[in-house]
């Protein structure tokens, strides 16, 4: 008989999932994505589309006018494919060494060359720090591979 409240894996029809209620595995592929999708905006949309022009300001306070521009879109280009990588799990761990190393780097050098052009100023490196936090641990924590009992 079925009376508006079905049972499954001890949640009724009505009750309201949250974000907690999701399996280890389902939160590392939702902050998979989400990872992916900030290197993709800030590789395709900021930087090749320019549609940030600060991140080019930012690329030429560091490198100089003259070739700002071909090397914001070699920079986004590197980013769109470490949006790529990133969702095709291939060496997920070296994938994931290599992002905190870039976005450390990255972060400051911009700190030190550029921080009137960062989006919060010097907070970034705050912001780039917990990025950092979110990579290690969505890596190391949540994707876990089982273990083989023998």
């Amino acid at each position: 008989m079925n009376t508006g409240h079905e049972e499954h894996k001890g949640y009724t029809k009505n009750t309201k999932r949250t974000i907690l209620d999701m399996t280890v595995k389902a939160k590392n592929q939702l902050l998979t994505y989400l990872i992916a999708a900030v290197w993709l905006v800030n590789g395709l949309f900021c930087k090749i589309l320019n549609l940030v022009p600060r991140h080019r300001q930012i690329v030429a306070r560091i490198i100089g006018e003259e070739h700002a521009g071909l090397f914001t879109v070699l920079i986004g280009a590197a980013e769109t494919i470490m949006a790529i990588w990133i969702l095709l799990r291939i060496l997920p761990r070296l994938n994931a060494i290599i992002q905190m190393l870039v976005i450390a780097i990255m972060n400051l050098i911009e700190f030190f060359l550029a921080p009137d052009l960062l989006l919060w100023g010097k907070f970034n490196a705050l912001f780039a720090f917990l990025f950092i936090l979110l990579i290690y641990f969505n890596e190391s924590r949540l994707n876990q591979k089982p273990v083989a009992v023998s």
